[in-house]
């Protein structure tokens, strides 16, 4: 199974299943609903199987596929995947079958086109593997761009309130982030020697001053993406107004491709500029944890509070980037995947309780568990899954980062870690606000919020509450086939982990 063709084969069937779910007429929305979900399994199966056939002690890019695209430019299909990339591909996997279970009703309120909306997920599907697939920076800057089309029709199309505006928003600062990657691409293949193989450029020599401002305009561009302040301004409109299904993808798997790529290009690309702009990074990402959890406090919008938790929790996933440590880093990683469970998780749930209610408004809700009991413990543990509750995925993965960088960088963990506190301030404020407390009298005349979850619904959580919770106390499956592609990218830009210390004495000076 080695020999298969995992990464292309994964790209484009998504692709052909949105294809088919296109051309069913509107009259047959429940077929086209199907016939997505069974295309999606059928790309979590062929994930399932690259992940037990990837070899955790073998070569550090496995799954590799060339093939000529514009020779005369030095570009090729080629894709390949090393740890770091197959977790994530396996994120996307899982979480989009999830999600168009979750969606099975809401396109039907834009009173738009039923396969479009499904068929518009597949294709979404289809660009964020490419994107994590690539191994050439070129084939990668095409599926950087074109992943937006689908997201913008998403939101712009079957979105609410404000949702043209959001779309249009979210397209212009990744679209201007595309244009300052693009020159950056432009001239890594000049100083390169007019190649975009990637691993021919992560051997190539390039000046200290051209260095800095190529990885100054990748770097941009991936901030902006992820979101890292003061680049964000875009997630909280995008994320409110798009559908729950998509906005748990947004905030899921799509930002993900800024920190995977600071980590894939950035880093191994231009080692000596990634350790001259480090500070700037690690301010950065403390400023947004400390930022976006005061704002997150805040919000009486349910959607826009889980999107400046994201924030937040990006500022996490920058500081173990930037710390330069193997356990910063691998925090970093597992946080990423983590964050896709927690916060996809918590996203779905929020669009459950929305659309119950009609409201995302928290000052619509108040003693909501009295009502939707079963919907309301999803959400409290989704919440406590968000703010790192111990016993939860995401406590492992903000650990790592925290105790990785307190060993190179005490200031930053510090004050990182009151990030922590503060998460708890809006999570535990947010879930006593709209599920606890006195009920509110103007649910009761609600029709939708004396529904609670369906089958349907459970069985969108129960995957995601069971890998929370596994992963929260047996991380080591997943940390296996991370940590070589960390430790591969510690060596590229020349750091080793500090010896440890045995009574203030380094152990490597005994």
């Amino acid at each position: 199974m080695s020999n298969f063709p995992f990464l292309s084969v994964l790209t484009v069937a998504p692709l052909v299943g949105a294809l088919v779910v296109a051309l069913l007429p509107r009259s047959r929305p429940v077929l086209a609903k199907q016939v997505a979900l069974g295309w999606s399994l059928l790309v979590l199966v062929l994930s399932v199987v690259m992940w037990v056939t990837f070899q955790v002690d073998g070569d550090r890019f496995q799954f590799r596929e060339s093939y000529p695209w514009i020779p005369n430019w030095g570009v090729s299909f080629t894709f390949a995947a090393d740890g770091i990339a197959l977790v994530m591909l396996m994120l996307i996997a899982i979480l989009v079958p999830l999600v168009i279970l979750a969606s099975w009703h809401d396109a039907e309120a834009s009173k738009r086109s039923i396969p479009v909306y499904f068929a518009l997920l597949l294709v979404l599907e289809s660009t964020m593997i490419g994107v994590f697939a690539a191994a050439d920076v070129f084939l990668f800057y095409v599926f950087f761009e074109v992943m937006l089309v689908p997201m913008y029709f998403l939101i712009g199309s079957y979105g609410g309130h404000q949702r043209q505006y959001a779309a249009v928003k979210f397209f212009l600062y990744s679209l201007v982030g595309g244009l300052f990657m693009l020159a950056a691409v432009i001239g890594l293949w000049v100083v390169g020697g007019k190649t975009f193989d990637w691993q021919t450029l992560s051997q190539v020599d390039i000046s200290t001053g051209t260095e800095r401002w190529l990885f100054l305009g990748f770097f941009v561009a991936f901030a902006i993406k992820a979101p890292f302040f003061p680049f964000h301004t875009w997630l909280p409109d995008a994320g409110g107004a798009a559908p729950a299904g998509a906005a748990a993808l947004l905030v899921g798997v799509l930002d993900k491709v800024g920190t995977f790529g600071i980590l894939r290009y950035c880093l191994p690309l231009f080692p000596d500029a990634a350790k001259w702009f480090a500070p700037y990074a690690l301010a950065l990402g403390v400023i947004g944890i400390i930022y976006a959890a005061l704002l997150a406090i805040g919000q009486n919008d349910l959607k826009r509070l889980v999107a400046y938790t994201s924030i937040a929790h990006f500022g996490f996933i920058g500081v173990g980037i930037f710390a330069f440590t193997t356990q910063a880093g691998t925090g970093a990683v597992l946080y990423m995947l983590n964050h896709g469970l927690a916060t996809g998780l918590l996203f779905l749930v929020v669009g459950m309780l929305v659309t119950r209610r009609g409201s995302a408004l928290i000052t619509d809700f108040g003693g909501a568990g009295k009502l939707v009991p079963l919907l309301a413990g999803v959400l409290f543990f989704a919440g406590l899954a968000s703010l790192a509750l111990p016993g939860t995925a995401p406590f492992v993965s903000e650990f790592l980062v925290l105790i990785g960088t307190f060993t190179v960088n005490k200031p930053v963990a510090v004050i990182a870690t009151l990030g922590i506190i503060l998460a708890a301030a809006y999570v535990l404020w947010m879930v006593q606000r709209t599920t606890q407390g006195t009920l509110n009298p103007a649910l009761t005349e609600v029709e939708g919020m004396r529904k609670d979850l369906n089958l349907r619904e459970k069985v969108v959580v129960a995957p995601l509450i069971a890998l929370i919770i596994v992963l929260g106390f047996y991380p080591k499956p997943v940390t296996d086939v991370i940590n070589p592609a960390v430790q591969a990218t510690m060596n590229d830009i020349g750091r080793t982990d500090p010896a440890p210390t045995v009574g203030g004495v380094q152990e490597a000076s005994r």
